[in-house]
């Protein structure tokens, strides 16, 4: 705990001068009543002793003496005997007055005129900040607090504490990844989709999003063309028009992308086929071919994001990174939807002479993501229990999904959902008319949180019929009310059960 007489923590706090037009008193408590107020004094934390306080001010002893008692008999401080002056709880418990600035910082330098890139125009992301609150939470990209493996992810991170383990991980590894945790990708994640890759093929991220920012800075530049799904992944489209590149949205159907319809002068085409975000269908046999050969025709180069591959499916399809003979694609996957979204770690795999290109850029971004956090995964990984999760999430996921299916096909029967198995959500499209940005508003009101879909659109015009309900983090006994509350803020007075 801090300490009265730790001179570093209190030396901006107190500043007098003999030639201010108050009194010495009035200053010192006009010093400690803004730094309360502030919140720059914690309860806990004590005071300076008035002897201390007034030979570090060079002021009488009993001037302090009288400042203290002052505020005490004003409220801001308690004083406890042996233990010295604190600041009254009461007082913190009020809420905080307005930050008041000094003169000398009233013009304040707009950064926003100063800024490269305009990354606060881009779409803001969904924020679901009390989603863990929230009755029926319908989002998606969280976990269950339920299903996380709590014992096996701690025995994971006490093995990495060991002080062996401890040597393996501590030390600057400046570009390089832990050595288990590639291994243990290559192993056990990539197999599951057809990938066999080697050791200089991969490179760990922070998560998928860092991959595809990753991408876009060493790949892209003003006026490269980017060709993507609409619907699509909104912050993937962001991504890359923050680097510069105009991205084209390619229409999507019940196959996926539609390749005939991607412009010969794209440079990149961004997919998610194994299940398209947002509306979840694959990539069929025959787009995936056509996809490939339109690649080495145009020379184009696939970024292919492994969106909900690493589930079960009753039928899953290869990556296109396995089928891929020209080194064209490249595969960036995650596991923030299988073991936490908070862990943020991913990877890349691609040709050896990219990855050690990214290694380079890398180096100067975050050097390498934390290597106790790599230790602890990886190990997770060797010990069985990544494979046991996927299994338990599939499992309860595949469940969850039909009875979100079943509720839907009772209680909002006029909302059409796309026939797709696996992964985490579900995507609905609304009669004609519908606006789910205001069914969100009132839905929320219920304590039912789903998701809009306009924000996934590419367009001057953004369909508002469409939402998508996430079955990551809620439970299986409360999709079927939840469906029913959204289905009275939707105005349909729901059916008897």
């Amino acid at each position: 705990m801090p300490q009265r007489n730790d001179t570093a923590i209190w030396s901006g706090l107190f500043r007098i001068s003999a030639e201010s037009g108050q009194t010495l008193q009035a200053q010192i408590r006009q010093a400690i009543v803004a730094a309360i107020l502030d919140r720059q004094i914690a309860a806990s934390m004590p005071l300076p002793s008035c002897r201390i306080l007034a030979e570090k001010l060079g002021v009488a002893r009993g001037t302090v003496v009288l400042a203290f008692q002052q505020l005490v008999d004003q409220g801001f401080l308690v004083a406890r005997e042996r233990r010295g002056h604190f600041v009254n709880p009461d007082v913190l418990a009020t809420p905080a007055k307005p930050h008041q600035k000094a003169p000398d910082q009233a013009n304040e330098i707009d950064w926003k005129a100063r800024r490269q890139i305009a990354a606060s125009d881009m779409p803001p992301p969904a924020k679901h900040d009390n989603w863990i609150k929230s009755s029926y939470p319908f989002v998606y990209g969280q976990f269950d607090p339920a299903l996380f493996p709590t014992a096996e992810w701690r025995e994971c991170n006490r093995m990495a504490l060991a002080v062996l383990e401890i040597r393996n991980w501590a030390s600057d590894m400046v570009d390089r990844d832990d050595p288990l945790l590639i291994e243990q990708i290559q192993a056990r994640l990539l197999p599951r989709r057809g990938i066999f890759a080697n050791p200089d093929e991969i490179i760990v991220t922070l998560g998928a999003q860092n991959a595809l920012y990753m991408l876009a800075t060493l790949l892209m530049t003003k006026g490269s063309k980017v060709a993507m799904e609409d619907p699509g992944y909104p912050d993937a489209r962001s991504i890359f028009r923050l680097a510069g590149a105009d991205v084209t949205p390619v229409p999507v159907d019940h196959s996926g992308i539609v390749t005939a319809s991607i412009p010969n002068d794209s440079g990149f085409v961004f997919v998610t086929p194994s299940h398209h975000c947002p509306t979840m269908v694959p990539l069929s046999a025959e787009r995936r071919q056509d996809l490939l050969a339109r690649a080495n025709r145009h020379n184009q180069i696939i970024i292919e994001d492994g969106y909900d591959s690493q589930l079960l499916d009753e039928a899953p399809q290869q990556a296109l990174k396995s089928l891929d003979r020209s080194g064209r694609v490249i595969y960036v996957g995650s596991m923030s939807k299988t073991l936490a979204p908070g862990l943020r770690l991913g990877y890349i795999v691609a040709s050896a002479g990219l990855i050690s290109e990214l290694r380079a850029l890398r180096r100067f971004m975050l050097r390498h993501p934390p290597a106790n956090n790599q230790r602890a995964v990886a190990l997770f990984l060797s010990l069985g229990h990544h494979e046991a999760l996927v299994r338990r999430l599939s499992s309860a996921f595949d469940e969850r999904r039909k009875r979100l299916i079943h509720a839907i096909s009772a209680f909002l029967p006029e909302w059409r959902s796309t026939d797709s198995a696996g992964g985490a959500s579900l995507w609905l499209e609304g009669p004609r008319g519908i606006d789910s940005r205001g069914l969100a508003e009132a839905a929320a009101s219920r304590s039912v949180i789903i998701e809009p879909g306009d924000r996934f659109f590419d367009r001057t015009e953004k369909p508002s019929r469409f939402m998508r309900l996430g079955i990551s983090s809620i439970a299986l006994q409360h999709i079927e009310p939840g469906i029913r509350e959204l289905a009275t803020a939707a105005g349909r007075r729901p059916a008897a059960a």
